[in-house]
């Protein structure tokens, strides 16, 4: 791995600087868990496909700029200095359309790349259900071929984007006499078909950042199946890896929460015990170095490489992480951590509550990291089950 960037690559970081410079809301966007907010993060992502930032590292004739995967960190590390918003189609564009690339017909990616890009559909991601949550190959939501439509029944739960997303993709099960992961079949969902019930979840914040989605006999023309009928789980298991690898979690975010603790660290100065200060210091270590993994890993995958099971690795370090600096901001502010940042008190406090309770579910989702441990056991390690 070389780690001097090219002259080229100097320019790119130097063109995404200066157009993220020029057109990233003076003010934060309400959160795209409100229907104000998700406007709002729509516009946004509108701009930033029109500017052709939206995806980076996907073909031009799919709404991408054609770059590649060490472009995409660079672009991250300037979308994430800027502070710009969160991506509100981040279900779509980092996990589910890059398995359109790789599962999808051509027909299938000219109708839904460009719009996913564009965030003129933004998408839900529907695996759990009240039953299958990590265990994912317990999924009892039914879709029975009818002519050239599934009739789809059952529950999806913990649909993240739920409330406000135009599609859901996720597995049901299309063999009746199927078990476990056999029989699955991964199909892509319109939420404005006759049959769907959206509810809204409230998140700890009190934001319905989630939803149950309810089917009740709804026709889903066979078009949208994606991959081969039955074989739903092979689909999913590459979902998982775009989920808990590269894609979803840059490790420009993790740098710019270190740094942010860094600076609050130093603006408490001596008052910190050494230890605090000991942890923080470990907290920026531990961030650089998921950067220097990942451009390792962006550099095996320009030369052919593939992700495998290692993904399960990278989740469970930057999930914890991410808790871990959290918990050590709220520790340095103290009580004055348990403000919002509004409240007059509030100070210094910045987003951190914020970004504590987001960070709690770190180590949920995408698979648990117990989970996670027991895959890394089996087939990094070797272990028995």
């Amino acid at each position: 791995m070389d780690l001097d960037y090219t002259e080229d690559q100097h320019a790119f970081r130097a063109n995404a600087r200066k157009w993220l410079e020029a057109n990233v809301p003076a003010e934060p966007l309400k959160s795209f868990d409100t229907a104000e907010g998700a406007k709002q993060h729509r516009e946004w992502e509108a701009q930033l496909n029109a500017g052709g930032w939206a995806m980076v590292p996907w073909p031009v004739e799919y709404g991408g700029r054609g770059a590649n995967l060490l472009e995409w960190l660079i672009f991250e590390e300037e979308y994430y200095r800027v502070d710009a918003p969160k991506r509100i189609n981040q279900n779509g564009i980092f996990l589910l359309g890059p398995t359109i690339m790789e599962y999808g017909t051509p027909e299938q990616k000219a109708r839904f790349l460009p719009k996913m890009a564009a965030s003129e559909e933004v998408w839900a991601q529907g695996w759990s259900e009240p039953n299958a949550g990590s265990d994912m190959a317990n999924i009892q939501a039914t879709a029975f071929r009818d002519g050239d439509h599934f009739v789809v029944n059952g529950q999806k739960t913990w649909a993240s984007r739920g409330a406000f997303a135009d599609w859901l993709f996720g597995m049901f099960r299309t063999d009746p006499e199927s078990e476990r992961h056999r029989g699955l079949t991964f199909i892509l969902v319109p939420l404005d078909l006759p049959g769907i019930t959206v509810r809204p979840i409230e998140q700890l914040d009190g934001l319905p950042g989630f939803a149950e989605v309810f089917f009740d006999d709804v026709r889903v023309p066979v078009e949208h199946q994606l991959g081969e009928e039955g074989k739903g789980w092979s689909v999913a298991m590459a979902t998982a890896g775009f989920e808990r690898g590269l894609m979803l979690r840059s490790p420009a975010r993790f740098q710019a929460t270190a740094k942010r603790l860094v600076e609050l660290a130093r603006l408490h100065g001596e008052a910190l015990e050494p230890s605090v200060r000991d942890e923080v210091t470990r907290c920026w270590i531990a961030a650089e170095a998921y950067t220097l993994e990942t451009h390792r890993t962006v550099s095996r995958l320009l030369a052919a490489g593939k992700i495998g099971a290692e993904a399960s690795l990278n989740k469970i370090f930057w999930s914890e992480l991410d808790l871990r600096m959290h918990e050590l901001a709220l520790e340095i502010l103290g009580d004055r951590g348990e403000l919002l940042p509004e409240a007059p008190a509030a100070g210094d406090v910045g987003s951190w509550l914020d970004g504590y309770l987001f960070a709690l579910s770190g180590p949920i989702y995408a698979g648990t990291n117990e989970i996670q441990r027991n895959i890394i056991a089996e087939r990094i390690l070797g272990l028995p089950r």
